[in-house]
């Protein structure tokens, strides 16, 4: 069985784990998430199954979506509420002291990744020396932050802003660098992916959703695709271009331009992703392709 499905990720699974599970499902042996959410995350996380999987490099990096909520005047070691408390005091923080903030944060910024994090220094993650207690010195890397609003204040110190922003971008640093910015230090207590790879909370359903509907929740492998122009090719076009071969583009029946094509066969039959490319638009290159069965 191959393509994607929408997965809305409960809290307290790993990603690798949610997408394990997908596995029993759909009796499919081969499953991948397009993007790490931490286990106490909820929301969109798109997984590709079967022959889906080889195409997850290629799946357009869009804006992300979160919905986050944090309590002021607690700081812990990684950022969010399972961590280890470092500091925590009583506060009081106003509507309007929040707000003022937050445009401090929007647009374009400089963001330190949390030692908490997947990314790897010297080929070891930061999560696995910040187990350990180890803390190394990390650059802060430039995010996008498209939209960030209060959408709940409660008097007991508790927010929820909402947030919209490029790939990479980390919002329990986020979180923490507005407590800093307020001087009282905050925590995120809960985050919600709302928005990931264009796949929005509506189109994700619960794993007990999607077992129940099975094989009619499965999106075709060319879905996360159809920003890219398309080309349908002939029968023998279809076979060299299964096998990794190249197609000269003044033999397509297309526009040619520098792109990722999604490509054809007669029948509309998916046979994966080719590129012509800037420096030589004769060739249709074979990106990547379904392939056979073997």
């Amino acid at each position: 069985m191959n393509g994607f499905v929408i997965l809305n990720k409960k809290e307290g699974v790993t990603s690798f784990k949610a997408a394990a599970c997908l596995r029993r499902i759909f009796s499919e042996k081969k499953t991948g998430h397009t993007g790490t959410l931490d286990p106490m995350a909820t929301g969109v996380l798109p997984v590709a199954l079967g022959k889906a999987t080889r195409f997850i490099d290629f799946i357009p990096q869009t804006d992300k979506g979160y919905r986050a909520r944090f309590s002021c005047g607690i700081v812990t070691d990684t950022l969010d509420i399972t961590g280890s408390v470092i500091s925590q005091r009583d506060v009081s923080v106003t509507r309007q002291e929040i707000e003022a903030v937050l445009g401090d944060f929007r647009g374009d910024i400089m963001q330190l990744p949390p030692m908490y994090s997947a990314i790897s220094k010297d080929g070891v993650r930061l999560y696995e020396l910040a187990r350990k207690g180890i803390e190394v010195e990390r650059e802060k890397r430039a995010v996008q932050i498209k939209k960030l609003e209060l959408t709940a204040y409660e008097d007991k110190n508790e927010f929820e802003i909402e947030v919209i922003c490029s790939k990479g971008t980390y919002i329990r640093s986020l979180v923490s660098d507005i407590g800093e910015s307020l001087g009282t230090g905050a925590v995120m207590t809960s985050l919600e992916r709302t928005l990931a790879n264009g796949f929005s909370l509506s189109d994700a359903r619960t794993q007990e959703e999607l077992s129940e509907l099975g094989e009619r929740a499965l999106l075709g492998t060319d879905y996360p695709f159809m920003c890219y122009p398309a080309v349908t090719v002939t029968d023998n076009q279809a076979r060299r271009f299964s096998n990794g071969g190249e197609l000269s583009s003044d033999r397509l029946k297309a526009e040619i331009m520098p792109s990722l094509y999604r490509v054809y066969a007669p029948g509309n039959v998916f046979l994966g992703l080719g590129e012509i490319k800037e420096d030589d638009i004769s060739i249709l290159w074979a990106r990547r392709v379904i392939g056979n069965d073997k």
